[in-house]
C-alpha cells in the first residue's frame, strides 16, 4: 500500500506545481482513500496507483473539463 501511495504522490506532484502544504493535504486524503480500497480487497499496487490518482484528480477538478478551461468551442 506505501509503495502505491509513493508512486501516486510522485506523479500527482510531478503533473502540478504545488506547494508543500497542498502536497501534504493531497496524501492525506489518498492515503485514506487507498486504505479504503486496500481494506476492501483491492491488493494490487497499479489498480491502487490508477484509482489514487483518479482521486486526486477528480478532488483538484483536474478531470472537469468546465474547470480545466474547455470551452466546447
Amino acid at each position: 500500500m506505501e509503495a502505491a501511495i509513493d508512486r501516486i504522490m510522485l506523479t500527482y506532484d510531478l503533473l502540478a506545481n504545488r506547494s508543500a502544504a497542498a502536497s501534504a493535504e493531497a496524501r492525506a486524503k489518498v492515503t485514506e482513500y487507498v486504505a479504503t480500497l486496500f481494506k476492501a480487497g483491492e491488493k494490487d499496487t497499479h489498480r491502487l496507483t490508477v484509482c489514487g490518482l483518479t482521486y486526486l484528480r477528480e478532488l483538484d477538478g483536474s478531470n472537469d473539463p468546465v474547470k480545466a478551461g474547455y470551452t466546447g468551442l
